[in-house]
């Protein structure tokens, strides 16, 4: 069994341990409501989320596949780059997911406000409306939205983020620019794949989901463009090190 590195063996007691809390204190909804990361228009943002949503997860399965993925990829990527180096990566990439995803969800919001000013909405009355409660809105909104649109609308305004998936993609991404021949599978896809052809395919799959707004493997509640964002950061980083590992620019 691969022998685990120091920096990965930390973020998963921290991540179990956010885990832990969010079961044990106020049924969850306590620890969500803090450290969870909400769409910056709600009142429930904080700017603490932007770092803390990274340690959150949704259920046993997301926290399993998550520190199974930082275990399997973070080990050998610590073990090459260090442990500095490899939390630049791993946080960078973190907030790389945040900012794409970030920029859907602003990208869906701005468009249903900006219908419901043309049809004479008022900008101010609408967000108060949405802040109201929990997936309120105001009835007449549906004469002017599609079922689809003023569920996107709704839905980003009273989002929330949790999940180390994207910190975890550029992990993945920095793993395949260095061992681009190394065979990997997918659990329901036992067919060994080189990472140099499984990892974009996999930010393919996700690129395709988010665009499309349809899971490929059937599963909801999923950031895609998280998943895009960490991968892009962590393949940029990489990218620039390599460029220039014998430059006096390199970063320690």
């Amino acid at each position: 069994m691969m022998r685990i590195s120091e920096t990965v063996k930390h973020l998963l007691i921290i991540n179990v341990i956010m885990f832990i809390g969010t079961l044990a204190i106020g049924g969850g909804e306590l620890f969500y409501n803090w450290f969870a990361l909400r769409f910056p228009q709600n009142e429930g943002f904080q700017l603490w989320q932007i770092l803390t949503h990274m340690f959150m997860h949704g259920g046993w399965s997301h926290l399993f596949f998550n520190m199974f993925g930082l275990w399997m990829f973070g080990t050998p990527v610590e073990q090459v780059l260090g442990s500095k180096r490899f939390l630049f990566i791993y946080f960078s990439a973190g907030l790389g997911a945040v900012v794409l995803q970030l920029l859907y969800y602003y990208f869906k919001f701005y468009s249903g406000l900006s219908i419901l000013e043309e049809a004479g909405f008022n900008q101010m009355d609408t967000i108060e409306t949405l802040k109201s409660g929990y997936n309120m809105y105001d009835t007449r909104w549906k004469s002017v939205l599609t079922n689809q649109q003023l569920g996107d609308f709704v839905g980003v305004f009273n989002s929330s983020m949790v999940g180390a998936s994207g910190c975890l993609m550029g992990i993945l991404a920095a793993f395949g620019m260095m061992n681009p021949n190394a065979e990997l599978m997918l659990i329901f896809l036992p067919i060994p794949i080189k990472a140099k052809y499984f990892i974009p395919g996999l930010i393919a799959l996700d690129l395709i989901s988010g665009i499309s707004g349809q899971s490929i493997f059937g599963y909801g509640n999923v950031a895609h463009f998280a998943h895009v964002g960490g991968a892009l950061t962590g393949f940029l980083i990489m990218w620039y090190w390599k460029k220039n590992q014998f430059n006096q620019n390199r970063w320690y």
